[in-house]
């Protein structure tokens, strides 16, 4: 009896009859398409995009060649900022530290020309962001978009990925879009849809905020400030260099005539060359007993962390070798303490009533002048 077509057994096929290739075929682009598409939208925690391949490591420069640098860099920014040596030197440093500035002052006194004439010292790729209430995180740290043709998502990387990245007024950023800065600047990478992303090197941010006109913005945490290596202020100019302010952006900016000091990879062999300054054992407790003193100073409320620590003598080899040393002096971390540190503190409810103690600042150079600095001990025999 002839079974039912339900009952009726498949006839056998030759596997390699034009149906059953077809059918092959037919199955192969389901399955592949299918996990493309479940691999691409769905990564997990554990995906990590690869490392880049290792740089070359780069000799050290002599003193002469490093010094030679060091000048061009500042006189070409002494070029657009008139009479503030000190800022330029503070914010050089910090580039050399491979450290996070934040500048700080009214509005007009030149913050982020600074910035941008420190950006434009180096010849590497250099973003700006204007920080506004309503800039989300992905405008700062990228975002994947589908790609139709095709069928999987493609990062689009956003401004943190660059050498030198400017962040203008970010304190009128929401708390959300500032906390996308955390882990690029500690770990010099960006995580997006689980996957990891690595970041240039080096890597720099440069942000100012006013501390006037509080209105309607978020003053930065002290998880996000502690990131910071310096904070400085510009302060206002001098008669002498505001009048030639005057004469010299007549028929223009000279940001606009400022030209790349160094390039990228001399920017590294500097680097190189102030990880190799030596600091004395006697000069590394100095520098930790000053931080220590800060958490037990009863007109501080919180002292200065043990990241500021570190950050303080790398910032002190960068001051060392600018001033033509191989080796750190504890007058290097005196001279630094108060724009490592001041960011960090924040002061007793009674702290700034104390007699000379109106600043945080003040009551740092008190702690600094109080610390006994170490003695270079006596040759032996």
């Amino acid at each position: 009896m002839i079974g039912s077509p339900q009952e009726r057994p498949a006839a056998p096929v030759a596997e390699d009859s034009p149906v059953a290739q077809d059918d092959s075929r037919h199955l192969t682009a389901i399955s592949d398409s299918s996990t493309t598409t479940r691999l691409k939208t769905a990564p997990t925690q554990q995906q990590q995009q690869p490392r880049p391949e290792p740089q070359r490591v780069l000799e050290k420069m002599t003193p002469s060649t490093f010094a030679g640098h060091a000048e061009r860099i500042l006189s070409g920014i002494e070029s657009v900022i008139d009479g503030k040596r000190d800022s330029v030197e503070l914010a050089l440093t910090v580039l050399l530290a491979e450290g996070h500035l934040l500048i700080e002052d009214v509005p007009g006194v030149g913050k982020t020309m600074l910035a941008r004439a420190l950006a434009k010292s180096v010849d590497c790729a250099v973003n700006r962001i204007q920080f506004t209430p309503d800039l989300l995180p992905s405008d700062i740290t990228g975002l994947s978009i589908f790609n139709l043709a095709e069928r999987e998502f493609e990062f689009k990387p956003g401004p943190i990925f660059a050498n030198i990245v400017i962040g203008d007024e970010i304190n009128r950023a929401s708390p959300k879009t500032q906390s996308a800065l955390l882990e690029s600047m500690e770990e010099r990478q960006v995580t997006v849809d689980g996957l990891t992303h690595q970041l240039e090197t080096p890597f720099i941010v440069v942000a100012t905020q006013n501390p006037v006109e509080m209105e309607g913005t978020y003053p930065l945490p002290e998880a996000q400030r502690d990131r910071f290596m310096m904070r400085i202020s510009m302060g206002y100019p001098d008669a002498a260099a505001e009048l030639a302010m005057l004469s010299t952006r007549e028929s223009g900016s000279p940001l606009d005539r400022l030209q790349p000091a160094v390039s990228a990879a001399e920017l590294v062999q500097m680097i190189r060359t102030v990880q190799d300054v030596f600091v004395s054992r006697a000069v590394e407790r100095y520098a930790v007993a000053v931080a220590q003193a800060t958490r037990h100073d009863p007109a501080l409320h919180l002292g200065a962390s043990p990241r500021a620590t570190l950050q303080l003598v790398r910032a002190a080899k960068a001051r060392a070798a600018l001033s033509g040393r191989e080796f750190v002096l504890p007058d290097d971390i005196d001279a630094l303490a108060v724009p490592v540190f001041v960011h960090r503190l924040i002061p007793a409810a009674h702290g700034m009533t104390e007699p000379g103690a109106k600043t945080l600042a003040e009551v740092i150079r008190r702690i600094v002048a109080t610390t006994p600095v170490p003695l270079a001990s006596a040759p032996a025999g």
